[in-house]
């Protein structure tokens, strides 16, 4: 299992990790990446990549 977060103060809103994402983490909440499916995660790390201003971290629990 792993924990999915977004720094806000870091995000742009670019939409990046909710296209990348395969199994639908990520959603928009007031312009920034939201993790609203956080227990979907399976780790593979796309989001992470495509993040340009590294918001988010990926934790295994």
């Amino acid at each position: 299992m792993f924990k999915v977060e977004v720094d806000p103060g870091k995000c742009i809103g670019d939409e990046e990790c909710v296209e990348v994402c395969p199994v639908n983490v990520f959603q928009l909440r007031n312009g920034r990446a939201f993790p609203f499916q956080s227990g979907e995660c399976i780790g593979c790390g796309s989001c992470i990549e495509v993040c340009e201003p590294a918001a988010i971290t990926v934790t295994e629990e």
